[in-house]
């Protein structure tokens, strides 16, 4: 663990640099939500209108069966990042997932905030933020060990470095992407039993709304 904390610390550029790309892609997906034409965010109002109605009348799928399909899918991003830093091609492959996870998050919010004002907000607050609070650290910190692993690589693979090698660094990347992946299934259990009763909490003012 020792070993860890400390490639943990040599990455603190690597966590600011895809830090910085996450958000450049909030903003980038915010943005995108004041260049959609008046019929798209016609469309996208009926669609958020339809399921906070659906959320309000019947709720959400049973807890099991959100649980796995929401770790699944945060299951499913840890792992493509870290197949993406085995390889020397994947490293731009690792830099898209951060920016586009941004735009989706940016996206999303800017979306709820334009159809609903400071309701919408308040909806984010409680669905969006939450989770994403300890799921994005998560991500960027697995996306900054596969930076680190896949520019080991290139000195080792591709400058001939041979001195360092890789399979020391290999284990750690793949111990702290083990350990990420267990931390993913706290916060899907958090997104699956808590975030539901928050945002039914909030719903039916949205209803009101649409």
């Amino acid at each position: 663990m020792r070993n860890l904390r400390l490639m943990m610390k040599e990455q603190t550029p690597l966590y600011i640099f895809v830090a910085v790309l996450f958000l450049v892609g909030v903003v980038f997906g915010a943005l995108i939500v004041s260049a959609l034409t008046m019929d798209q965010q016609q469309e996208i109002g009926d669609y958020l209108g339809n399921f906070f109605i659906t959320v309000d009348q019947q709720g959400l799928p049973a807890a099991p069966d959100s649980f796995w399909s929401i770790a699944g899918l945060h299951l499913k991003w840890i792992g493509l990042i870290w197949i993406l830093g085995l390889s020397v091609i994947g490293l731009p492959g690792i830099l898209v997932l951060d920016f586009l996870k941004g735009v989706l998050i940016g996206f999303t919010v800017g979306c709820l905030v334009s159809q609903y004002s400071w309701h919408g907000l308040l909806f984010a607050l409680v669905s969006v933020a939450p989770h994403n609070l300890v799921l994005i650290p998560i991500l960027l910190i697995t996306s900054a060990a596969a930076i680190a692993f896949s520019l080991q690589m290139i000195r080792s693979r591709v400058l001939g470095q041979r001195r360092t090698g890789v399979t020391r660094p290999f284990a750690m990347y793949t111990l702290l992407s083990f350990l990420m992946a267990v931390l993913v299934m706290g916060v899907a259990s958090f997104e699956t039993w808590v975030t539901p009763e928050m945002m039914r909490w909030v719903t039916p003012m949205l209803v009101n709304i649409a």
